[in-house]
Protein backbone atom coordinates (compact mmCIF):
# COMPACT_ATOMS: atom_id res chain seq x y z
CA UNK A 1 0.00 0.00 0.00
CA UNK A 2 1.38 3.52 -0.64
CA UNK A 3 2.28 5.49 2.04
CA UNK A 4 0.25 8.39 0.94
CA UNK A 5 -3.11 5.57 -0.16
CA UNK A 6 -5.31 4.78 3.13
CA UNK A 7 -8.39 3.55 3.84
CA UNK A 8 -11.47 5.46 2.52
CA UNK A 9 -12.84 5.42 6.26
CA UNK A 10 -9.82 7.78 7.20
CA UNK A 11 -10.38 11.48 7.46
CA UNK A 12 -8.31 14.08 5.97
CA UNK A 13 -6.81 14.84 9.41
CA UNK A 14 -5.87 10.98 10.22
CA UNK A 15 -4.11 11.27 6.56
CA UNK A 16 -2.21 13.71 7.83
CA UNK A 17 -1.43 12.90 11.24
CA UNK A 18 -0.18 9.69 9.98
CA UNK A 19 2.29 11.46 7.12
CA UNK A 20 3.80 13.38 10.07
CA UNK A 21 4.39 10.34 12.38
CA UNK A 22 6.02 8.32 9.04
CA UNK A 23 7.88 11.61 8.40
CA UNK A 24 9.23 11.67 11.54
CA UNK A 25 10.09 8.62 11.85
CA UNK A 26 11.83 8.56 8.57
CA UNK A 27 13.99 11.52 9.84
CA UNK A 28 15.24 9.72 13.45
CA UNK A 29 16.17 7.31 11.35
CA UNK A 30 18.88 9.23 9.49
CA UNK A 31 19.39 11.23 12.24
CA UNK A 32 19.98 9.17 15.64
CA UNK A 33 19.42 5.37 13.29
CA UNK A 34 16.37 2.51 13.30
CA UNK A 35 17.12 0.70 16.93
CA UNK A 36 17.62 4.08 18.75
CA UNK A 37 14.27 5.80 16.98
CA UNK A 38 11.74 3.76 19.48
CA UNK A 39 8.01 4.51 19.22
CA UNK A 40 7.99 6.73 22.13
CA UNK A 41 10.88 8.71 20.22
CA UNK A 42 8.68 8.66 17.30
CA UNK A 43 5.29 10.02 18.87
CA UNK A 44 7.51 12.54 20.55
CA UNK A 45 8.99 13.90 17.44
CA UNK A 46 5.52 13.97 15.65
CA UNK A 47 3.72 15.62 18.94
CA UNK A 48 1.72 12.94 19.50
CA UNK A 49 1.07 11.17 22.56
CA UNK A 50 2.29 7.04 22.51
CA UNK A 51 -1.65 6.38 22.58
CA UNK A 52 -1.97 8.76 19.44
CA UNK A 53 0.34 7.27 17.97
CA UNK A 54 -0.91 3.65 18.73
CA UNK A 55 -3.54 4.30 16.83
CA UNK A 56 -2.28 5.08 13.80
CA UNK A 57 0.16 2.48 14.24
CA UNK A 58 -0.65 -0.43 16.94
CA UNK A 59 2.80 -2.35 16.38
CA UNK A 60 5.82 -1.57 15.75
CA UNK A 61 5.98 -3.98 12.72
CA UNK A 62 2.75 -1.51 11.30
CA UNK A 63 4.98 1.69 11.48
CA UNK A 64 8.13 -0.07 9.94
CA UNK A 65 6.27 -1.35 6.93
CA UNK A 66 4.33 2.10 6.86
CA UNK A 67 7.48 4.45 7.30
CA UNK A 68 9.70 1.65 4.43
CA UNK A 69 6.56 2.82 1.83
CA UNK A 70 6.65 6.42 2.96
CA UNK A 71 10.95 6.89 2.27
CA UNK A 72 10.84 5.28 -1.03
CA UNK A 73 7.64 7.61 -2.28
CA UNK A 74 10.15 10.52 -0.77
CA UNK A 75 13.30 8.90 -2.56
CA UNK A 76 11.15 8.37 -5.88
CA UNK A 77 10.08 12.07 -5.52
CA UNK A 78 13.57 13.55 -5.41
CA UNK A 79 15.03 11.29 -8.09
CA UNK A 80 12.32 12.73 -10.41
CA UNK A 81 13.07 16.21 -9.57
CA UNK A 82 17.10 15.53 -9.96
CA UNK A 83 16.43 13.74 -13.80
CA UNK A 84 16.95 16.52 -15.13
CA UNK A 85 19.40 16.76 -18.67
CA UNK A 86 22.72 18.02 -18.20
CA UNK A 87 23.56 21.49 -19.76
CA UNK A 88 25.37 21.85 -22.74
CA UNK A 89 28.65 20.77 -22.85
CA UNK A 90 28.13 19.04 -19.40
CA UNK A 91 29.05 15.51 -19.52
CA UNK A 92 25.74 13.16 -18.78
CA UNK A 93 27.61 10.87 -16.91
CA UNK A 94 29.19 12.99 -14.95
CA UNK A 95 26.17 14.77 -14.16
CA UNK A 96 24.85 11.52 -13.16
CA UNK A 97 27.16 11.02 -11.20
CA UNK A 98 27.43 14.31 -9.13
CA UNK A 99 22.89 14.28 -9.09
CA UNK A 100 22.89 10.39 -7.49
CA UNK A 101 26.11 11.65 -4.93
CA UNK A 102 24.06 14.66 -3.78
CA UNK A 103 20.92 12.21 -3.92
CA UNK A 104 23.11 9.97 -1.07
CA UNK A 105 23.38 12.47 1.31
CA UNK A 106 19.47 13.62 1.81
CA UNK A 107 17.42 12.74 4.65
CA UNK A 108 15.23 9.98 2.74
CA UNK A 109 18.30 8.08 0.66
CA UNK A 110 20.28 8.37 4.48
CA UNK A 111 17.25 7.13 6.11
CA UNK A 112 16.63 4.01 3.79
CA UNK A 113 20.86 3.33 4.04
CA UNK A 114 19.97 3.02 8.15
CA UNK A 115 17.49 0.82 7.22
CA UNK A 116 19.58 -1.31 4.71
CA UNK A 117 22.26 -1.86 7.36
CA UNK A 118 19.88 -1.95 10.31
CA UNK A 119 18.35 -4.95 7.87
CA UNK A 120 21.22 -7.24 8.01
CA UNK A 121 20.24 -8.55 11.54
CA UNK A 122 16.61 -7.60 11.65
CA UNK A 123 14.40 -10.35 9.80
CA UNK A 124 10.90 -8.14 10.12
CA UNK A 125 12.84 -4.95 8.39
CA UNK A 126 14.91 -7.07 5.93
CA UNK A 127 11.32 -8.81 4.71
CA UNK A 128 10.01 -5.48 4.73
CA UNK A 129 12.73 -3.39 2.59
CA UNK A 130 12.64 -6.24 -0.07
CA UNK A 131 9.89 -4.91 -2.19
CA UNK A 132 11.10 -1.25 -2.01
CA UNK A 133 14.90 -2.56 -2.34
CA UNK A 134 14.13 -4.39 -6.00
CA UNK A 135 11.56 -2.04 -6.96
CA UNK A 136 13.96 1.16 -6.28
CA UNK A 137 17.00 -0.94 -8.38
CA UNK A 138 14.59 -1.37 -11.38
CA UNK A 139 12.65 1.56 -12.00
CA UNK A 140 14.75 4.43 -10.57
CA UNK A 141 18.32 3.41 -10.30
CA UNK A 142 17.93 1.32 -13.32
CA UNK A 143 16.04 3.59 -15.70
CA UNK A 144 16.26 7.01 -14.36
CA UNK A 145 19.91 6.83 -13.92
CA UNK A 146 20.29 5.34 -17.14
CA UNK A 147 18.57 7.56 -18.54
CA UNK A 148 20.20 10.68 -16.86
CA UNK A 149 23.62 9.01 -18.37
CA UNK A 150 22.36 8.81 -21.23
CA UNK A 151 23.72 5.40 -21.62
CA UNK A 152 22.54 2.10 -23.67
CA UNK A 153 21.49 -0.79 -21.88
CA UNK A 154 23.75 -3.65 -23.02
CA UNK A 155 25.52 -4.96 -20.25
CA UNK A 156 28.62 -3.14 -20.45
CA UNK A 157 26.46 -0.03 -20.24
CA UNK A 158 24.51 -1.63 -17.40
CA UNK A 159 27.82 -2.21 -15.55
CA UNK A 160 29.11 1.51 -15.75
CA UNK A 161 25.97 2.27 -14.59
CA UNK A 162 26.30 -0.69 -11.36
CA UNK A 163 30.01 0.62 -10.82
CA UNK A 164 29.00 4.38 -10.54
CA UNK A 165 26.27 3.46 -8.27
CA UNK A 166 27.04 1.07 -6.01
CA UNK A 167 30.97 2.77 -5.73
CA UNK A 168 28.98 6.43 -4.31
CA UNK A 169 26.72 4.17 -2.29
CA UNK A 170 29.94 2.59 -0.50
CA UNK A 171 31.66 5.97 -0.56
CA UNK A 172 28.56 7.72 0.98
CA UNK A 173 28.65 5.18 3.73
CA UNK A 174 32.15 4.68 4.85
CA UNK A 175 34.02 6.51 7.27
CA UNK A 176 37.33 8.87 5.91
CA UNK A 177 39.10 9.50 9.25
CA UNK A 178 41.46 12.04 7.35
CA UNK A 179 41.72 14.01 4.79
CA UNK A 180 37.95 13.83 4.06
CA UNK A 181 37.48 16.49 1.41
CA UNK A 182 41.06 15.70 -0.86
CA UNK A 183 40.36 12.03 -0.94
CA UNK A 184 36.85 12.05 -1.25
CA UNK A 185 37.34 14.17 -4.49
CA UNK A 186 40.06 11.91 -5.73
CA UNK A 187 37.87 9.15 -5.39
CA UNK A 188 34.86 10.80 -7.53
CA UNK A 189 37.09 11.63 -9.90
CA UNK A 190 38.25 7.89 -10.58
CA UNK A 191 34.54 6.96 -10.72
CA UNK A 192 33.76 9.16 -12.76
CA UNK A 193 36.53 8.02 -15.09
CA UNK A 194 35.97 4.63 -14.67
CA UNK A 195 32.20 4.76 -15.56
CA UNK A 196 33.71 6.80 -18.78
CA UNK A 197 36.13 4.01 -19.91
CA UNK A 198 33.51 1.32 -19.59
CA UNK A 199 31.13 3.75 -21.73
CA UNK A 200 33.85 4.42 -23.88
CA UNK A 201 33.37 7.96 -24.14
CA UNK A 202 35.70 10.18 -25.19
CA UNK A 203 39.53 9.76 -25.15
CA UNK A 204 39.83 9.22 -21.51
CA UNK A 205 41.98 5.55 -20.95
CA UNK A 206 43.47 5.77 -17.84
CA UNK A 207 41.43 5.77 -14.44
CA UNK A 208 44.35 7.79 -12.83
CA UNK A 209 44.27 11.53 -14.31
CA UNK A 210 47.92 13.01 -14.79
Amino acid sequence: MDARTYPAKETPKSRRTRARILDAAMRLFAEVGYHAATNAMIADAANLTRGAMLYHFASREELVEAAVAYIEVERARLFEQAASPPGPGVDAAEHAIDAYWSLLHEIPFVAFAELEAAARTDQMLRERLAGAQAAFDRLQVGDRFLALAQAGADPRFQTSRDLGRFLLEGLAKGALMYDEAARRDRLLTVVKRAVRVLNRKGDVQELWPE
